[in-house]
């Protein structure tokens, strides 16, 4: 059941049976120069078809934009900052925990919004709510480790592919150029830089990282429309049994 497309009738008359509610949560940020640059939020936004297909949980509008600061520098990107998408979910599940909902599950496509859903979880977990966050990319992982990956790299464009051809550029392809800071400190993945095989933490933005936006062991060129396919399935149907479990949970007393 799609929030936007029922009345507030139709509304009332979930909130008085059901308290539960599925919230895609993306971001609008560099992938790489061959991903669209809403790649966060439109894989959700296609998982949750299939759950609505599949479950009779309400399910709300993708919240398009995240906390994509260390994106910024690469052309079209627009964050929100922690303070901005803070207030925007926290104003959400707010309103929803006012109708009745108890169980929210965010379904996020982007790293960078892990910080605020936890931060949001925990307070309506003081409420009396619990709240689950499912990355969808660290979910694919588990459940096919040949799907891991990083940040607009195969996995992700094959979900793409999966969505829309249209929106994989692979004409604009840029090969992976890691950004070492000296011969000793040698570039680690998304997070630092590593010394004698030791990580070390060193925050940076992404462009300082690679120049080409994207980042991983996974090759966007090894990227296909049926890897697509079938990892995009996969995930629906395990957040599809997962929610029907979750409805299962026991709720926490209020604490605050």
């Amino acid at each position: 059941m799609r929030l936007e497309r029922i009345s507030w009738k139709k509304a009332e008359a979930y909130f008085k049976t059901h308290d539960i509610a599925v919230i895609p949560v993306g971001s609008i940020e560099n992938h790489g120069s061959h991903l669209a640059l809403g790649t966060d939020f439109l894989v959700p936004s296609r998982i949750a078809e299939q759950i609505d297909r599949e479950s009779d949980v309400l399910i709300l509008p993708a919240v398009p934009y995240g906390v994509a600061d260390s994106h910024m520098g690469f052309a079209g990107t627009i964050s929100l900052g922690y303070d901005g998408l803070l207030l925007v979910m926290r104003r959400i599940c707010q309103q929803l925990y006012g109708y009745g909902v108890r169980r929210f599950v965010f379904l996020n496509g982007h790293g960078g919004n892990d910080g605020v859903l936890q931060e949001v979880g925990v307070e309506l977990n003081g409420k009396g709510a619990i709240s689950a966050i499912v990355n969808w990319w660290q979910l694919a992982g588990e459940l096919d480790p040949a799907w891991k990956g990083g940040h607009g790299g195969g996995e992700e464009t094959a979900a793409m592919m999966a969505i829309d051809t249209d929106l994989v550029h692979m004409e604009d392809y840029l090969p992976l150029e890691p950004q070492d800071l000296s011969d000793t400190l040698i570039c680690n993945g998304m997070v630092g830089v590593k010394l004698d095989g030791i990580p070390v933490t060193i925050p940076r933005l992404f462009k300082h990282r690679s120049p080409g936006g994207w980042f991983g062991p996974d090759d966007p060129r090894d990227a296909t429309v049926e890897w697509g396919e079938a990892m995009l399935s996969a995930c629906g149907d395990f957040i599809v049994k997962f929610i029907e479990e979750f409805k299962k949970a026991r709720l926490p007393e209020v604490l605050l």
